[in-house]
């Protein structure tokens, strides 16, 4: 529908020999709208899309205007927008239970007399399959051959699913396995900065934007497209029309000037950003970077830093467009007539920066001197602990004592069975280049591979207790480290490809040698994992790697090398020498200009034309994939991947009225930094679980559960793993010692007998009792997982209440039909002194409830006495109140389209 257009902003342009139009800012402010020329480039984005959708209910005019009006504001009044993206990203760990939701959307159409077809993407939805391959071989040249077989053989049921999606569905399109990880392929390929759609006759330019079914999908805002993560709750709405409700954000501005010194990698500078930002405090707002820093600064570079927002908690992490963006979309090989009119749309709605560009108006400030930067690691358990490489061996040992309660312990060493090395804790036994952040980086890249050859060349080699792997985020990296001459150094080093997807970085790291595992197990090493990745959270990686550090890719292959945190590679030898002599990490260190150098030589428009010219078409195991093209999807009841869930099962046109919670059962008592690895993993199923029971019940061999993440299309396997991370506290559960258990156990009450989180919730659904879950600070922070969500949903969970709440899992609650309750002032459920045993009582839900309302629970003791507590409902919006009470978002799109 056209937009309203109050401002008259539709105006033509022309770029490139061809003719667009566009709402233009500068033409709403002649008709009438106020000076934006120093709202940040972001806003304007923001603005632009306003003035774009005005139809008077979703947008109105007084939304338009209170956008250029945040230059008063600065984004401190809370005032609701809707949002539309140009187009939606997935990955398949995501996007696969998306697309079951749509199909299972579209059985509910049928029942309901509706017609399914409706039930359809309305905006391109692209899904990159990328996070299904597990790196079972390493270190041999038939290590990405094997693990893409095994792939295939693992996923025959979800890939099958996948390609009927693609034929039942307008505007969805699967790019295959074995391409790349889906921020990499956006930057490289699928993102245009400025999109293009025809209506009417006419071709309609405006920025480019997106959500994305992964927290990362922040990382295009490097090539200043604005997107970021959302659930795939939020991201089925978005395809289905539905425009995104937000909350007009407030912008920080990070100034950056100077330039790296030698030695230091972009790595090194987005771990300073990410530990910067997390301090300052920028959950749920944009940031934006600006500054005489980025004149220099290329996009990949930009990218590095934008992908981590969700590790300093930002909404984003904006870069404007500049002659560097059109650098790189010229070397990426985007269409001449595209960057044309990226260049001419910029320039036309004041979205070009220039060095002589005034820095916009932000809501705050902060600014770092790249010259500053040091090089670094962070860990051992999260992103935002940064510490200085010449700090690392003395950082692990401060873990030793204080994290892990194993200082004693630290010189102890344990045979390796069957081998002739022994292995202690600290020891590396995991070295993984992985990741988009960083292997979309050609600078980390190349200086990966020219360490490698200059180790090689003094006669270095990794120790034999690390498991060693490189994983690109697309194919253009494998062709360009082979046309260095780079790739036959980092075999030496054990770092053969082992395929193109995340790999380590989201838990897809494989088994470690059976011998290490058992040494590791039975002696309570603290072994360590260095990867170039984004995530570090326990748990995550490997399951017998307690410790994880994230390292540039150089410093993967030189811990690789070394072996161990406890030795300071910044002083103490790597290894000896072919000649006898000990070598140094700045012996084999290459040099900036080394590196870039070999960046000019190697990296052309040309290989990424080459590489992308088929990106939907797949190798010939995707072309082998058979599918029977159809309207709905026939479900197979036999299936242990794909099921149809229940969220639609008896639902009728008008929603049941909400109702408040009543005498709920306590599932859960959480502390700090619960994330969403640990409510619903990604990684291992193991056999004694409530989902590893069923698989086997199921005849699934323990061998072949493949993980989590890979059967996210059934809520079966789903449900019974939420809360099962083999790391997480519940806090009511404690052994004869009284330390707090780890697992997904709880007690079941009243009686208090410990069982498995999803059988206790099972039993308290037989007996008709409503539950909630208590946690501390930043509960849901990580990877925008719908499922653990979805989860919480299906073992009756009516309400989560911590004291504070990660943005996208806040959502994804709403999104489902839970009610995210926050603590007011300093309370929280420990100062409350909760054990688990009480029941909670909340009213005020059933009656008029309004956005960020104050509730009362009222907490009762097992001995009878009664706590009142305030709490603020965290339901942020008046949209999000109506997903609320259709009981998700997903039944209240569904009625729309029914109506």
């Amino acid at each position: 529908m056209a937009s309203l257009d109050s401002f008259k902003a539709r105006q033509t342009l022309t770029a490139g020999g061809k003719t667009y139009t566009y709402y233009s800012i500068p033409e709403a402010e002649k008709n009438g709208l106020a000076e934006s020329a120093a709202l940040p480039f972001s806003m304007k984005v923001i603005l632009e899309n306003l003035l774009r959708f005005e139809d008077d209910r979703s947008v109105k005019k007084d939304d338009i205007t209170a956008a250029v009006a945040w230059l008063g504001t600065r984004g401190k009044t809370e005032t609701e927008i809707a949002f539309r993206p140009s187009r939606v990203l997935m990955q398949d760990f995501t996007g696969v239970p998306a697309v079951v939701d749509l199909a299972a959307m579209r059985d509910a159409m049928v029942a309901l007399g509706g017609d399914p077809q409706k039930i359809n993407p309305l905006v391109p939805v692209d899904l990159v399959i990328d996070h299904s391959v597990i790196v079972d071989e390493f270190g041999t040249p038939k290590a990405l051959g094997d693990n893409v077989a095994l792939e295939y053989a693992r996923n025959g049921e979800r890939y099958t699913f996948l390609k009927w999606g693609q034929s039942a569905f307008d505007n969805f399109s699967v790019v295959p396995p074995g391409t790349g990880i889906c921020h990499q392929v956006n930057l490289e390929y699928l993102a245009q900065t400025v999109w293009t759609k025809t209506e009417g006759g006419e071709t309609i330019a405006y920025p480019d934007s997106l959500v994305g079914t992964d927290s990362h999908t922040t990382m295009v805002n490097g090539m200043a497209v604005l997107g970021w993560g959302v659930g795939g709750i939020e991201a089925e709405a978005a395809m289905l029309g539905q425009p995104l409700s937000m909350l007009i954000p407030e912008v920080v501005g990070f100034k950056l000037s100077g330039k790296l010194p030698q030695g230091t990698t972009a790595t090194d500078l987005v771990l300073t950003v990410t530990q910067m930002l997390r301090k300052k405090g920028v959950v749920g707002k944009f940031v934006e970077f600006y500054g005489p820093g980025l004149d220099d600064m290329a996009v990949a570079d930009r990218a590095t830093i934008s992908n981590m927002a969700p590790e300093y908690g930002a909404t984003c992490g904006f870069f404007p467009i500049d002659q560097k963006t059109i650098d790189f979309l010229k070397v990426t090989g985007r269409a001449d007539d595209r960057i044309a009119l990226v260049e001419a749309y910029a320039k036309a709605q004041g979205m070009w920066r220039e060095a002589t560009t005034p820095d916009p108006v932000f809501t705050d400030t902060l600014e770092l001197d790249m010259g500053t930067v040091r090089p670094s690691l962070a860990g051992p358990k999260r992103p935002q602990d940064r510490v200085l490489l010449d700090s690392a061996k003395p950082g692990f040992a401060e873990s030793m004592e204080k994290e892990f309660k194993k200082a004693a312990d630290i010189a102890s060493r344990y045979k390796v069975e069957g081998t002739n090395f022994d292995i202690g804790h600290g020891d590396v036994v995991i070295a993984a280049i992985t990741s988009c952040t960083n292997t979309s980086n050609p600078s980390v890249m190349i200086g990966a591979g020219l360490l490698a050859r200059n180790a090689v060349a003094k006669g270095l080699r990794s120790k034999p207790w690390v498991k060693t792997s490189l994983a690109p985020g697309s194919q253009v990296v494998g062709e360009y480290l082979e046309k260095a001459g780079l790739q036959e150094s980092l075999d030496a080093l054990g770092f053969n490809l082992v395929g193109f997807g995340c790999t380590t970085c989201i838990g897809n790291s494989g088994p470690l040698p059976a011998a290490i595992s058992k040494a590791i197990n039975d002696n309570d090493v603290v072994a360590a994992a260095v990867l170039s990745g984004n995530r570090n959270f326990e748990g995550r990686v490997n399951p017998d790697v307690r410790a994880n550090y994230l390292a540039s890719p150089p410093l993967v292959v030189a811990y690789a090398l070394a072996g161990s945190l406890q030795i300071d590679i910044t002083t103490e030898p790597l290894g000896q020498g072919s000649d006898g002599k000990p070598v140094y990490l700045k012996d084999i260190w290459p040099s900036s200009a080394e590196v870039q150098s070999f960046i000019e030589a190697n990296i052309t428009s040309a290989l990424f034309k080459s590489r992308y010219a088929d990106v939907f078409g797949g190798d010939a195991n995707w072309k082998g994939v058979e599918v029977t093209k159809a309207e709905t999807f026939s479900w197979n009841p036999g299936s242990t991947y794909v099921q149809n869930p229940p969220y639609f099962v008896g639902m009728t046109m008008e929603p049941a009225p909400v109702t408040d919670i009543e005498n709920a059962r306590i599932l859960g008592l959480f502390l700090d930094s619960i994330t969403t690895d640990h409510i619903s993993p990604a990684g291992n199923i193991r056999a004694a679980s409530p989902a590893g029971e069923y698989l086997q019940s199921h005849q699934v061999r323990v061998q072949d559960f493949n993980q989590y993440g890979t059967r996210r299309g059934n809520h079966e396997v789903m449900m019974r793993g939420t809360f099962a991370n083999i790391r997480i506290k519940n806090q009511m559960v404690k052994d004869p010692t009284g330390n707090v258990v780890e697992g997904g156990y709880t007690l079941y009450q009243p009686g208090g007998e410990r069982m498995f989180i999803y059988d206790a919730a099972m039993k308290y659904a037989q007996a008709g009792t409503p539950l909630v879950v208590f946690a501390g600070k930043e509960y849901g922070t990580g990877s925008s997982r719908d499922w653990a969500a979805k989860g919480t949903k299906l073992l009756g969970v009516r309400a989560v209440i911590a004291e504070s709440f990660e943005r996208i899992h806040r959502s994804n609650l709403v999104g489902m039909g839970i009610i995210p309750l926050v603590f007011q002032g300093e309370t929280s459920w420990a100062s409350l002194g909760l054990k688990g045993d009480e029941t909670v009582t909340i009213k005020g839900i059933a009656g008029e409830l309004k956005p960020r309302q104050t509730l009362i629970a009222e907490i009762t003791s097992a001995d009878g006495s009664k706590k009142e507590v305030p709490l603020t409902c965290r339901i942020d919006t008046l949209d999000e109140l109506e997903y609320f009470r259709n009981g998700g978002i997903l039944p209240y799109v569904l009625r729309s389209l029914a109506a």
